[in-house]
């Protein structure tokens, strides 16, 4: 039964209808097991059966090279801060970062307690209203690898185009715009994404790895973070967060049955598009990153006052547009517009927000 709400959750975020369904049937029986998937056993022939065609869809869909391993970890993308440097920044090493907001910032944390750090661009003074040009970004020539946040959940802000690093590793945290568009997976060493924007639950994290970057841990990194452990096992070392990769795998197949990437891709741009263009034709919204820099899976704005942000953001949840309160460090309003979410919730939103407005 469709939902009369339209979900706007920076994360946990929307996901499909027909996801919905089919995870709660498999709750019941999954594939015929009379058990649950939560009850089922992942070394079962079920389980390892919808792992492996999981992998399959992903890599069919993003047209990952068969040198790459994709993993499904625990911890959040957060793991992946500490996991990144654990297995790559060894001793007398030095990783370049590239600092676009507070989840790079943290990331950035992480890797200086692990080792040496070169901040090769940042935005922070500017409060993170934009993505650094690529003119601007100085790069260790030997650096083990370029770390980026493709993009900015709190601020807004997302790469249209990435470095080129050469022969140093791009690693990406793509947790909030993977598979909203095309990429070119050859372009980066390491893409770890947390699942509850775009793929899935929160509980799961993908990691897609190339070959030689997986056995590069120091001896002594501890079994369960060095990324050889999962790569080796298939991500079943140890219990994989079954229900989690269930509804990534449902998620996967109905993108390819939404025409895939690339037609997620051109419904996203016409999801920005109706939000942007009220804020565009209006001195009443304000947007607060620059043009070039906009995210095209989290829209923030600003409005006259503080009052009136919590004003709209009360009457539209009223009126069942849920999700729309900004970060709380930054405040105003925040638009997600993650795959999940429908043509019509952004062009409805679009008339909510007109008539707000004029209201006032």
């Amino acid at each position: 039964m469709a939902r009369d709400v339209f979900i706007f959750n920076p994360g946990p975020a929307a996901l499909p209808e027909v996801v919905l369904d089919s995870t709660s049937k498999a709750v019941k029986d999954f594939a015929g097991t009379k058990m649950s998937i939560m009850e089922v056993s992942h070394r079962s022939k079920e389980f390892d059966s919808l792992i492996n065609d999981t992998s399959v869809i992903l890599r069919r869909l993003m047209g990952i090279p068969d040198n790459y391993k994709i993993l499904y970890l625990q911890g959040g993308a957060s793991l992946q801060f500490a996991m990144v440097p654990i297995n790559l920044l060894g001793p007398g090493k030095v990783a370049d970062y590239i600092d676009t907001g507070r989840w790079s910032a943290n990331a950035i944390k992480e890797a200086q307690k692990i080792g040496k750090v070169n901040i090769a661009a940042s935005t922070k003074e500017e409060n993170y209203t934009r993505i650094p040009a690529l003119s601007e970004i100085k790069l260790t020539p030997d650096a083990c690898y370029c770390h980026i946040t493709s993009n900015n959940t709190v601020h807004g802000t997302q790469w249209k185009s990435f470095p080129d690093t050469g022969s140093v590793p791009l690693v990406a945290d793509m947790s909030s715009d993977i598979l909203s568009r095309r990429i070119n997976v050859s372009d980066f060493g390491i893409i770890y994404a947390g699942a509850q924007k775009n793929m899935g639950p929160a509980g799961v994290t993908v990691v897609i790895i190339r070959d030689d970057l997986a056995g590069m841990a120091p001896d002594n990194t501890p079994t369960m973070l060095n990324y050889a452990t999962h790569a080796g096992k298939n991500s079943m070392f140890n219990t994989p967060p079954v229900i989690a990769v269930y509804v990534v795998h449902e998620v996967l197949k109905w993108i390819e049955d939404m025409g895939g990437i690339e037609k997620i891709e051109e419904i996203n741009d016409k999801k920005a598009s109706a939000i942007y263009d009220v804020i565009d034709s209006s001195d009443f919204y304000r947007g607060t990153v620059d043009k070039d820099s906009r995210s095209k899976m989290n829209i923030t704005l600003r409005l006259p006052s503080e009052d009136l942000e919590k004003e709209f953001v009360s009457r539209a949840t009223e009126a069942g547009f849920l999700g729309l309160k900004g970060h709380r460090s930054v405040g105003g309003i925040r638009v997600s517009l993650y795959n999940a979410v429908p043509l019509e919730a952004a062009e409805r939103l679009a008339e909510f927000m007109t008539a707000f407005q004029m209201e006032h």
